[in-house]
């Protein structure tokens, strides 16, 4: 079941009117059954083969804080939980060469072929925080099954995340969720959006970049430019819709997911571009990969953090794929952020005469364009391909094509877009201007239910299009 759909949308507006209809000791395991009739929608077999991950984890969670051999227990579990993302997402590009060499027939990555690996490096990351946060002592093991199952099952972020940290997400199940109309009208409002951004602003944008990504030597410089510039917003747009739609849903059901963004293009260097973006994301990996390195070579000095940045953002860059183009991107991610580290001084010295303003745009700006320079890598199927992008930008030709179906459309997604950017930049540096537009909003009910009819027009008439999102292959 496609997320970004009508069917999905009535299921779950069904979901939530029925949630608060039964039983509230039976919620949890109707929100249980709903998950896996989802999950199921795509793979039965994936439903079984989660529903069993999650049973291992649950198992030896259970026995980590009981058995005399806990540190054996636990590294049993991390390397049960690698080990299977290992098999089903990387083994076309780490094992089944190693099989060639020998000239043997085997290809572990048919696996995948039967069990489809939607999701897996969002639920592997919980499974991992779970167990690290119970052998760590951070947080008791859960002792409830299907709290535990829906910790990981849960349909809204199941496919793309958020990334829930297990102390976060299990001690809301043990509330009573009660009806509050505020959660349900704040998290329709939140799902709205997310649908607009993803199926009106964000499928444009990837009309136009995908096409010049297809064949890059059929367009000119030029186009490849206006890509570099596009396609960090067509990334955000289509991520931050998916991530609306699940934080929406979930609170309709009186759960609140973790943030995911929060304005990351007003950054005004890479260091704090990577606490703004895909937050679930890069907090985890700072606490659980980051901080454990900078620790464990402490007596490195600052060369620990050095280290621990590199190892960090590589691993980064490969958990969003199975190409040397993800480990590029990583790698080139902690480049940006050492090279800030061991500048900061300098750099401070060499613009603090500047005016704030400037300074700050300045920042900003730079940040955006590297972001959306290295992330060629990201958006092109191998490095080849990027390479290949790359060596064209020197070509100033343009190629007046954008493959949209309705120009209308895409300059209505453009305006969406930037009308979305300016509140951003309002909330950010213009607060008492923000709060004039947010008084108005909320005391103008015409303008609202005018405004909410209007997208969800535009939504219903681009339903239907090939787009998934981005993050959904992960």
């Amino acid at each position: 079941m496609d997320v970004a759909s009508l069917p999905f949308a009535l299921f779950a507006i069904a979901s939530v009117l029925v949630f608060y209809l039964i039983n509230s000791r039976s919620r949890i395991v109707y929100l249980l059954l709903l998950s896996g009739l989802f999950i199921a929608s795509f793979s039965y077999v994936l439903l079984i083969y989660v529903l069993l991950y999650a049973l291992i984890n649950y198992l030896i969670g259970l026995k980590i804080p009981l058995s005399r051999h806990k540190i054996v227990l636990f590294r049993i579990g991390i390397a049960f939980n690698l080990l299977q993302l290992i098999l089903l997402k990387y083994s076309s590009f780490a094992l089944d060469p190693i099989f060639s060499l020998f000239h043997s027939d085997i290809q572990i990555s048919r696996l995948s072929e039967f069990i489809i690996p939607l999701g897996i490096s969002f639920f592997t990351l919980q499974g991992i925080g779970y167990l690290v946060n119970v052998k760590m002592g951070w947080e008791k093991p859960e002792k409830r099954l299907h709290h535990f199952f829906l910790y990981i099952l849960f349909f809204p972020k199941f496919l793309s995340g958020p990334i829930e940290r297990s102390n976060h997400f299990l001690p809301q199940l043990g509330s009573k969720s009660e009806f509050q109309r505020s959660n349900v009208v704040e998290g329709l409002r939140i799902a709205l959006v997310g649908f607009f951004k993803k199926i009106v602003i964000a499928n444009q944008l990837g009309i136009v970049v995908n096409n010049v990504y297809a064949d890059p030597e059929a367009f000119g410089g030029l186009n490849l430019w206006i890509v570099i510039i596009l396609q960090p917003l067509y990334l955000y747009f289509d991520f931050s819709g998916y991530t609306d739609i699940a934080i929406g849903i979930a609170k309709t059901f009186g759960i609140n997911l973790l943030p995911n963004f929060n304005k990351p293009f007003l950054s005004e260097n890479i260091t704090t571009f990577w606490r703004r973006m895909h937050m679930s994301l890069s907090f985890w990996f700072n606490d659980y990969v980051f901080k454990q390195l900078s620790f464990k070579y402490r007596r490195w000095g600052i060369y620990s953090a050095t280290f621990a940045v590199f190892i960090t953002f590589t691993l980064f860059g490969i958990w969003h794929g199975a190409g040397w183009n993800y480990m590029i991107l990583g790698f080139l991610q902690a480049l940006a952020i050492n090279y800030e580290f061991f500048t900061k001084r300098t750099r401070f010295i060499l613009f603090s005469h500047l005016p704030s303003a400037t300074r700050v745009w300045a920042g900003r700006i730079c940040t955006y364009l590297f972001f959306g320079i290295s992330h060629v890598f990201f958006f092109a199927p191998d490095t080849e391909t990027a390479f290949q992008f790359y060596s064209k930008l020197t070509d100033m030709s343009l190629r007046l094509y954008l493959g949209v179906s309705s120009r209308f459309v895409f300059f209505f997604a453009l305006g969406s877009l930037l009308v979305f950017m300016v509140l951003e930049i309002l909330n950010l540096d213009m607060k008492s201007k923000f709060v004039r537009v947010e008084s108005f909003w909320n005391n103008n009910r015409f303008l609202r239910l005018s405004t909410y009819y209007v997208l969800i027009l535009f939504i219903l008439s681009q339903l239907g299009g090939a787009e998934t999102f981005i993050y959904q292959m992960f």
